[in-house]
């Protein structure tokens, strides 16, 4: 049962965007320099909350943007006399497409930023959402879906699941300005989501096989240029999407992630340990308390009282573990099977890995996380 544990969470799987030595398409690992998506973000008030809005004395700035949506109204009402126990002042945030048009609409997310304890039941009222540059590219407005909820009684007693102050607007925003994206009709950018010089050549290799010519040549780790060849230059997409469908292999260095928190091991395909000698044991050691009543005796001086002695009980056990050698794997699944010879844990194993990475013995990269 203990080797099946351990298997279990040894979990292989790639590191990369595709298998470590398998094939992938071009999109999969890369991207045109210039499609990208573009953040926008934006201050707005969620009305028709149940009580459940920001306080006016831990968030003084809701009251002060009532009034001032109330003046843009016609509407004058002094802050002190405004009460947001159902409102709540959000930020709006969303993820702008690359070539998306005016007209278009947009998930959003928003964000509770006083000390509103739930979203649940809000609407967001019309607000613009601004790019890096300050200008308006879209408005957000409609009904907040939170996906978690929360209550409390009238004892203190609370109950929450999820993030009730966090929510989502499907298609809540309506983009009002497009951002201009301007493409080389002669030459297309690749950029490398995980830079490496292996990838980056047969990255060309591929694009120059695919029937155009050698079109391709890579600049750097996480750059490959194409030339757009004169019969493709007014179908400029249509060129994109005839490289984003070459496949290629992939590859990446060695490398071992460790989550601590939760046990998990993930090891690239890649991975190699050479031949080390591991013993690993552990060590318990249990304290038992078993407290004794004293009473006193049948001619014990006037005053005696019954009393509790304490008495505690330590037991050291140390397991026997013998000495095991790791041969030099040629798969992952010889590794796997080497380490779960020991018998231990998935806890054991991270301590295993991390000593073995001491040692030298470990041909990959370790990180922790």
């Amino acid at each position: 049962m203990r080797r099946a544990a351990a298997l279990l969470a040894l979990v292989v799987i790639a590191l990369a965007p595709s298998v470590v030595g398998a094939d992938a398409r071009v999109k999969d690992v890369a991207r045109v320099l210039g499609i990208r998506d573009n953040s926008l973000y934006g201050y707005g008030l969620v009305i028709g909350l149940n009580g459940t809005g920001d306080k006016s004395a831990a968030s003084p700035f809701t009251p002060q943007a009532i009034a001032s949506m109330l003046l843009r109204l016609g509407i004058a009402v002094p802050v002190e006399r405004l009460d947001g126990k159902n409102v709540a002042a959000v930020i709006v945030t969303a993820k702008l497409p690359p070539f998306a048009r005016a007209g278009v609409t947009v998930d959003v997310t928003v964000s509770s930023l006083g000390d509103s304890t739930t979203l649940q039941g809000g609407t967001l009222l019309l607000t613009p959402l601004n790019g890096p540059d300050g200008r308006v590219y879209a408005l957000a407005q409609g009904p907040v879906s939170v996906g978690g909820a929360a209550a409390s009684g009238s004892s203190g007693d609370t109950v929450q699941k999820n993030h009730p102050t966090v929510g989502r607007i499907p298609n809540g925003a309506v983009v009002e300005r497009e951002v201009p994206n301007a493409l080389d009709p002669t030459s297309v950018t690749l950029m490398l989501q995980r830079p490496d010089a292996t990838t980056a050549v047969r990255l060309a290799q591929a694009v120059n096989g695919a029937g155009e010519g050698a079109v391709a040549r890579a600049v750097d780790p996480s750059t490959v240029t194409v030339a757009v060849p004169a019969s493709f230059q007014p179908r400029l997409m249509e060129f994109i999407a005839r490289i984003e469908s070459v496949r290629l292999t992939v590859d990446a260095p060695a490398r071992v992630v460790i989550n601590e928190r939760t046990g998990t091991i993930i090891m690239g395909s890649q991975l190699r340990i050479s031949t080390v000698a591991i013993a690993h044991g552990n060590l318990t050691i249990q304290v038992k308390e078993e407290p004794q009543v004293s009473q006193p005796g049948a001619f014990a001086p006037a005053g005696a009282a019954t009393v509790v002695v304490p008495r505690s009980k330590v037991n050291v056990k140390e397991e026997k573990s013998q000495l095991i050698v790791v041969n030099e794997g040629v798969s992952i699944g010889d590794i796997v099977q080497g380490l779960n010879a020991l018998g231990v844990t998935p806890r054991d194993l991270i301590s295993i890995l991390q000593a073995i990475r001491a040692a030298g013995a470990l041909m990959a990269e370790l990180e922790i996380i």
